[in-house]
């Protein structure tokens, strides 16, 4: 999976002070919190912006040209309000619809953008059999047709089965908020048998790549329900390398701009909420999320922000 970006090739350019600025993430909802936490972990001195586009979630349900509105305006308030240096988007569907808008309407600032992590996936597979959980708009973007028939060319030997997750993501939306997890585990086991046999067996899946990243967020869930040795592969990762080599590259790492102040500093965290209601990004970032605000062990308050509703 190579994480795609826009950025200046001109570090000297950028101002040291901008490099103290946070990076912009978001999601439809709470799914980006996965990718979120591996951004984290890969820059602790760095200060993080999240805008959970609650209001608007799923966007795996929503066309494409609503997509493109809603990560237009939230890229304008990460930029305009909090100063971001970049932006990461954290949404597979988003990714699809909007990334190509967002690097014309923002030429020059870098934007990392997530990809469902087939090539891991392929690298990974013994038996040559991958299977791919993710939104239908995902799945049916010009996107994942481009990034499928890439893979494949270069590992023709393996077979791709994807499942769309028609109301997963709302169903760990709702988990999170109420903690009634009953409708995402039906939803889980339904579409786990569409997909086939799993297991080590010739011609069984060995290998799921995870194309939400709603769906890191109840991995444990998934890999109980998986027989012992299937492994499952996500985008977080990749991602928060490929931001660390962007800001790298343009000079805006946090560290290699201020590293004496790095060694002493932990990296904030802002959690923004889109509408009135708050409660499902407040519960995720309480459960999922470790260093829920850095520097301590308790809860990071989540804001509301109306004014992106």
């Amino acid at each position: 999976m190579h994480p795609t970006h826009a950025a200046s090739s001109q570090p000297a350019a950028n101002a040291p002070s901008l490099a103290q600025a946070p990076i912009g993430v978001f999601d439809s909802g709470i799914g980006g919190l996965s990718v979120l936490q591996a951004l984290r972990t890969a820059l602790p001195h760095e200060d993080f912006v999240y805008v959970a586009d609650s209001a608007h979630a799923p966007y795996g349900e929503r066309d494409d040209a609503c997509i493109a509105r809603r990560a237009q305006a939230i890229a304008l308030h990460l930029r305009q309000n909090h100063r971001a240096k970049a932006l990461v988007v954290a949404c597979n569907t988003a990714s699809a619809a909007a990334a190509h808008t967002l690097r014309k309407a923002h030429p020059g600032w870098p934007i990392v953008a997530i990809e469902p992590a087939l090539k891991p996936a392929a690298l990974r597979t013994r038996t040559g059999r991958v299977g791919v959980l993710a939104t239908r708009g995902t799945l049916g973007s010009p996107k994942y047709a481009a990034l499928r028939a890439a893979v494949l060319q270069a590992h023709p030997a393996v077979h791709f089965s994807e499942q769309a997750c028609d109301g997963l993501a709302a169903a760990i939306e709702h988990w999170a908020s109420s903690g009634d997890g009953d409708l995402a585990r039906a939803l889980l086991a339904q579409y786990l048998r569409q997909l086939g046999a799993l297991g080590d067996a010739p011609e069984a899946i060995d290998t799921l790549a995870l194309g939400c990243t709603h769906y890191p967020l109840i991995g444990p869930q998934i890999q109980r329900r998986v027989p012992v040795g299937v492994a499952l592969i996500d985008a977080g990762v990749p991602v928060a390398r490929q931001t660390q080599r962007v800001l790298h590259a343009t000079g805006l790492l946090r560290d290699a701009a201020d590293a004496a102040d790095a060694e002493k500093r932990a990296g904030q965290l802002t959690l923004l909420a889109t509408g009135t209601d708050a409660r499902a990004l407040q519960a995720a970032a309480n459960r999922w999320l470790e260093r829920a605000t850095a520097g301590s062990g308790g809860d990071c308050g989540v804001q509301t922000c109306p004014e992106l509703a």
